[in-house]
């Protein structure tokens, strides 16, 4: 085999490296921190089909009906080495944190979903000052939201738009204002809870947002995400 081709398989062992360390967690195939590994494996593995590839190019020899695979492999190996990068950038710039909430003082609290947290290495419990004080730092945007109107009428709309967000909704609870769901991450299919709180304080219509993470210290921002996409979702 030429060693164009030999390069492009390398490049193409990242490739599926990266494609299946999440479905295999998925699958309960293995554990997330071995879908990690492979992770930082495809980046090695990417980035070693990659340079030899460029290498190749150099010499004119190799370059002559070659040039297909060796760019093809330096495509595939860049890409594979660049989305788990890019990752790591995303999670060093958001504080290591994995509970997010638009009251941090009183969050609301999850009622049904306890039992499908039980072996959650998370607690259910809120995180604490500290994590509050590193939340207001990095996403000092995520407040509670007044709201017009009664109650009733402002969870109905909490409730439209938790329907629109394709969250698997566990309770609804109108007389407790509470509303209940499951997000579900689309590559390793991690499962963070939400709890939507509506209440009336001092006459006034306020609605909470709570977003948790069940596994992992750090949430790489997905939680506040999930909360901001929420709220613009809501507003009129």
């Amino acid at each position: 085999m030429k060693l164009s081709r030999i390069t492009l398989v390398v490049a193409v062992i990242a490739g599926l490296l990266l494609l299946m360390s999440g479905p295999g967690y998925r699958m309960e195939i293995w554990g997330f921190q071995f879908g990690f590994q492979m992770m930082r494996w495809a980046v090695y593995v990417g980035l070693a089909g990659a340079g030899f590839s460029v290498l190749f190019l150099l010499i004119p020899r190799m370059r002559r009906g070659q040039a297909i695979w060796l760019g093809a492999a330096i495509v595939i190996g860049l890409l594979s080495a660049y989305i788990p990068w890019h990752g790591l950038q995303q999670a060093r710039a958001v504080p290591p944190i994995h509970d997010i909430s638009t009251d941090t003082v009183n969050p609301p609290a999850f009622v049904a979903i306890l039992p499908l947290r039980a072996d959650a290495p998370n607690p259910p419990e809120y995180a604490g000052p500290e994590t509050a004080a590193q939340q207001h730092e990095a996403y000092p945007d995520l407040q509670p939201v007044r709201m017009d109107g009664e109650v009733s009428q402002a969870f109905q709309l909490a409730l439209t738009a938790a329907e629109g967000m394709g969250w698997d909704l566990i309770a609804v609870d109108p007389a407790a204002g509470r509303i209940e769901a499951t997000a579900t991450t689309f590559w390793y299919g991690f499962k963070d809870d939400v709890v939507i709180r509506v209440r009336a304080v001092d006459g006034v219509t306020v609605l909470d947002v709570r977003s948790k993470s069940r596994i992992g210290r750090s949430d790489v921002g997905a939680n506040a995400a999930r909360i901001r996409a929420y709220l613009e979702r809501l507003a009129p």
